[in-house]
């Protein structure tokens, strides 16, 4: 299996894995960008995956279904682009020979969802979207404070070797945010610079893993002191309740 992130718009990737014969992808918020590596590749689009309903997430999704045929699955509760199969906590997906089993992670948006597969050449794999972001995580669109933090607690618990496929190429920006968190994590100083001389590069700072964004990411770190420190001192949280630390790093990050 290959996994590949195609970057499209400003910062979007659209991931794709594929066998060399077939392949899935995830997210695509535009066509092109796939259509052509398909065609240089004379692989065969077997399936979409949709994680969530904004169009720089399905925009593509249309296009893709007429031309390639690809079965097309998605959120149970959220406006899809039909036709597809509907599909939520408790369900899996099969294709290219793996099981994708769903994880409902409401907060980004009301129906948010992933899809995690323990074993993709023996390591795990998970499509998170816009939930979970290297060093970061999703704006509270549609969900809660309390209900976003749940669908990051289901993430963290996943395998440290995850590796975490979400859909943006954020993490400079997030990283300098956590590092005004934590200034002293050595982690967070360490990762910042690869990313840096990645980017450098021209790049993709992705997929992290969950054990890296255990250690880096203060979104997942709300029962940390230092964070919670922070979350006090220069965003006002109120309390040490990890919701509260959450709520009010959220708020802090939306202006920083």
């Amino acid at each position: 299996m290959e996994l590949i992130p195609l970057p499209v718009f400003s910062d979007n990737y659209i991931w794709l894995l594929h066998n060399r014969e077939r392949a899935l992808v995830v997210d695509p918020g535009e066509p092109t960008a796939v259509l052509a590596w398909l065609e240089e590749q004379g692989v065969v689009l077997d399936t979409i995956l949709i994680t969530h309903h904004h169009p720089d997430h399905t925009g593509g999704v249309d296009a893709l279904r007429t031309a390639t045929g690809a079965k097309v699955f998605g959120p149970l509760n959220e406006q899809m682009p039909e036709p597809l199969k509907r599909v939520g906590a408790g369900h899996s997906v099969e294709v290219l020979g793996l099981t994708f089993n769903v994880l409902e992670v409401p907060g980004h948006t009301a129906g948010h969802i992933a899809y995690y597969c323990e074993n993709v050449d023996g390591k795990p794999l998970v499509f998170c979207g816009d939930t979970l972001f290297s060093g970061g995580c999703g704006r509270l669109f549609e969900g809660t404070p309390a209900q976003m933090l749940n669908s990051l607690e289901q993430l963290a618990h996943l395998p440290e070797a995850t590796r975490v496929c979400c859909t943006h190429e954020y993490t400079l920006s997030n990283l300098r945010f956590a590092l005004a968190v934590e200034p002293h994590n050595t982690d967070l100083a360490q990762h910042m610079a690869h990313c840096k001389d990645l980017r450098a590069q021209n790049l993709v700072t992705l997929p992290s893993s969950i054990g890296l964004e255990k250690r880096i990411n203060p979104f997942l770190r709300t029962t940390q002191d230092t964070v919670a420190r922070s979350a006090r001192v220069q965003a006002g949280a109120a309390s040490n309740d990890p919701v509260a630390v959450f709520a009010a790093l959220r708020e802090w990050k939306n202006r920083f």
